[in-house]
């Protein structure tokens, strides 16, 4: 599949770092240090449009060295790009740790997911077919 892009950055568009990587990684275009402070969120920036094919999202997803090393991650994962969306993608992370985290231009901030999807349509109902589970949620399949 070819996804036509535009890269205002300057840096490497995003890029798969093994050949079975189900998301691309993708950088931060910042042009100074961004110190991100605990519990502190801020939207960066990644210099890259896009446009998806119809019938298509890309999800931007934490990536997981920089969660389990220094608590960071997206806000709101899996974010959404919708295929009508032209602006520029931005990444909103978050410190969920005890410490600061500065980001440096160019650094891996997260990785973006080519997923298709469909569009439903909803037939209102007065009930549903029945199942074993039924209503059960919220942990009711596991083990008694």
């Amino acid at each position: 599949m070819k996804i036509k892009v535009i890269n205002k950055s300057g840096l490497d568009l995003p890029k798969y770092q093994t050949p079975c990587a189900a998301g691309m990684d993708i950088f931060a275009d910042v042009h100074e240090e961004v110190t991100l402070k605990p519990l502190e969120r801020k939207l960066i920036p990644t210099g890259l449009f896009i446009e998806l094919p119809e019938g298509y999202e890309a999800q931007i997803r934490p990536r997981s060295g920089l969660a389990i090393k220094n608590g960071i991650t997206v806000l709101n994962t899996p974010g959404t790009i919708d295929a009508d969306y032209r602006g520029e993608i931005g990444v909103i992370l978050v410190n969920l740790s005890d410490r600061e985290f500065t980001l440096q231009r160019g650094d891996r901030i997260a990785q973006m997911v080519i997923a298709k999807h469909e569009c439903a349509e909803w037939e209102e109902v007065t009930e549903l077919t029945g199942t074993e589970r039924g209503a059960g949620g919220f942990g009711s399949t596991s083990a008694k």
